[in-house]
């Protein structure tokens, strides 16, 4: 979720009703070593907000790890998520991520050092496993928590998956069995009825939604009225989907201005045109704008079109 999750995109979940949300990954080594760096700025920058929010680190260094989890337990955020899930080809080949599922040892050293450097809650995103020879997530989960990690968040996919094929909910099952802390599930979850599918089916605590969200905050609200067991809401209209773009891209223009914001929200505006008539075509024509004025205008257009359409 690196250059979506930012504080625009999270503030826009929890008001939907996520019970919380994860800033981008930060690099422990990157941090330490450059502090002002843009990514680590804008990272940070983001943390203030009244709902719950984690600052998301990754690293394969116990001592760099521990160092970036002691300096950053003021910067605003309510618990370190340390990553030992991703499964980028740039990350995993510096033996960070998910790559880190193949040497326990190692993890645990990582694990113990932010828990006793951090003067906040610590948590873990793993994965199933490195691959399907080597589902190991109940064991690792099992010395995560031994380490003093507060809360595991289990994709259910190997690394070697990525993100395709279907998630193997029965991993989270059993990680979930194999401790006592809490645990949220990840994996396939686009709708209310998932979420309730998989926490009847694995016994978890929670579900983490992340490719499900795309352009799609919607779905944060539509899983809390299934928790409650309220009726699902209306699917999002054209208009509302365009209105929310329009103002997901104010709320990014504002926090880092419009030379940035408008070629990196480009990906953002074309998930939320998903479903949207002629989405598409304005999708590609926005992604040759570098004004928020142009793309503003280009999707009033859009939204003109599909309401003279109808339903």
């Amino acid at each position: 979720m690196a250059g979506v999750t930012k504080r625009s995109t999270r503030e826009l979940a929890l008001g939907f009703g996520a019970g919380y949300a994860v800033a981008e990954m930060l690099s422990a080594k990157g941090y330490l070593y450059s502090p002002m760096n843009r990514a680590a700025g804008s990272i940070l920058k983001s943390a203030p907000s009244d709902r719950l929010t984690g600052l998301q680190l990754f690293g394969s260094e116990p001592e760099l790890v521990g160092e970036a989890a002691a300096r950053l337990s003021d910067a605003g955020f309510d618990f370190i998520d340390v990553n030992m899930g991703c499964p980028a080809p740039k990350i995993a080949k510096n033996g960070e991520g998910a790559a880190l599922m193949r040497d326990p040892r190692l993890a645990a050293r990582v694990l113990r050092a932010a828990v006793r450097a951090s003067r906040l809650p610590v948590g873990v995103k793993i994965r199933s496993g490195w691959d399907a020879a080597s589902v190991n997530a109940p064991e690792f989960a099992a010395m995560a928590e031994a380490e003093g990690v507060s809360l595991i968040v289990i994709h259910a996919r190997t690394r070697d998956q990525y993100y395709a094929g279907r998630a193997d909910w029965r991993v989270i099952r059993d990680v979930r069995a194999a401790v006592n802390i809490p645990v949220a599930g990840n994996g396939d979850v686009r709708s209310g009825a998932d979420a309730l599918r998989m926490i009847g089916e694995t016994g978890c605590d929670g579900v983490m939604v992340g490719r499900g969200a795309l352009g799609n905050p919607w779905v944060f609200q539509e899983i809390a009225c299934a928790l409650r067991s309220e009726p699902a809401p209306a699917p999002p209209s054209a208009r509302e989907r365009i209105e929310l773009a329009i103002r997901h891209l104010g709320m990014e223009v504002e926090a880092e201005g419009e030379r940035v914001a408008v070629p990196e929200m480009r990906k953002q505006i074309g998930w939320y045109l998903s479903g949207v008539r002629d989405g598409a075509r304005y999708r590609e024509r926005i992604n040759r704008m570098a004004s928020y004025e142009e793309v503003v205008a280009e999707l009033r257009e859009c939204l003109s079109i599909n309401e003279r359409a109808g339903p």
